[in-house]
């Protein structure tokens, strides 16, 4: 289990810390902007959820080798955006997608190993896989994706759910979930699934 957990955060690091840099460039913010908010998306949800749950904030401050994956993801960005972006406007929503589900199944795990309710369980996943872009959505001043338009967070919930009751850990079963999740994820980018909104005038 713990190199699964290893290789999730890894992937979900790269993922998110790559998302949060390409939108601080795409506002035109400096070298410290995109450093920011590469480390707010990549770090953030979890600090969220590690307050909500009870858990040390300074758990954060432990995962050192992440910090500067976070910080070399974000720097090969800005120094090579012609390199990068072709790419990542082609895979993006996959990585994207894989980073969701990897932070979201750990966010789930937190809050069973705390013995902590289903409820629990939704919450932190929701925090670890979606709070970190929201964070960085308002510092880039946006409204937030998740909350107007895309089925996103959606695809946490169901993971909580999942892991909750089939009380997954770890192997193959993990891995089936998140890759049929993560593909779920990228079809609705696709196919535009959008959860009911309505306007008042």
């Amino acid at each position: 289990m713990f190199m699964e957990w290893e290789l999730l955060n890894v992937v979900g690091t790269i993922a998110f810390a790559a998302s949060g840099a390409i939108i601080a460039m795409d506002e035109k913010y400096d070298i410290f902007g995109v450093w920011l908010l590469a480390f707010i998306t990549a770090f953030g949800g979890g600090a969220i959820r590690n307050v909500l749950l009870g858990n040390p904030v300074s758990l954060i401050w432990q995962q050192n080798d992440l910090f500067i994956l976070c910080f070399l993801v974000a720097l090969l960005i800005f120094l090579l955006p012609s390199v990068v972006l072709p790419h990542w406007e082609r895979w993006g929503v996959i990585v994207d997608a894989i980073g969701l589900v990897a932070f979201a199944f750990q966010g789930a795990q937190v809050a069973i190993k705390l013995d902590l309710p289903l409820s629990a369980a939704i919450a932190a996943a929701v925090l670890t896989g979606v709070g970190g872009g929201v964070v960085r959505d308002l510092l880039a001043g946006r409204k937030p994706l998740v909350l107007q338009s895309e089925v996103y967070a959606i695809w946490a919930i169901l993971i909580a759910v999942i892991t909750y009751y089939f009380k997954l850990e770890g192997g193959l079963a993990v891995y089936a979930l998140l890759i049929v999740v993560a593909t779920l994820r990228v079809i609705s980018y696709y196919r535009k699934w959008n959860l009911p909104a309505r306007k008042v005038r």
